[in-house]
């Protein structure tokens, strides 16, 4: 079984930075596809950011120039660097993995963690 547990959520003003953490179990998180999605309530869940097992990346538009995927494979760890945070930017964010390459579509995912919550005041 794979289990990915998120942290690093909070409460922050417009402007701050955050950092989220994603842990995964298992032997082979070299070979995964990682990507975070987030969703607020009452809306669709959507991609924000992924990054492959080569090191590549691809991001939302909305997100493109704020926010940083990265990975510490000896760690089993992805991170998600927040900065200039937005009201808009509040949602859970949860972490997945997936043997896809660069997919936005949650479908894709097998995987996923049970969320951190990320709020933005203005």
């Amino acid at each position: 079984q794979v289990q990915l547990v998120e942290s690093g959520g909070g409460l922050v003003q417009a402007g701050d930075s955050l950092r989220l953490s994603c842990v995964a179990s298992g032997h082979t998180f070299r070979g995964w596809t990682m990507a975070w999605f987030r969703q607020a309530p009452g809306k669709e869940r959507e991609f924000v950011a992924t990054i492959w097992s080569a090191g590549s990346t691809f991001y939302a538009e909305s997100v493109k120039g704020r926010f940083t995927i990265s990975r510490e494979n000896a760690k089993n760890t992805v991170y998600l660097q927040m900065n200039s945070l937005k009201p808009e930017d509040t949602a859970v964010y949860s972490c997945a993995a997936s043997g896809v390459l660069l997919s936005t579509r949650g479908s894709e995912y097998k995987y996923w963690g049970q969320g951190t919550q990320v709020t933005v005041s203005s």
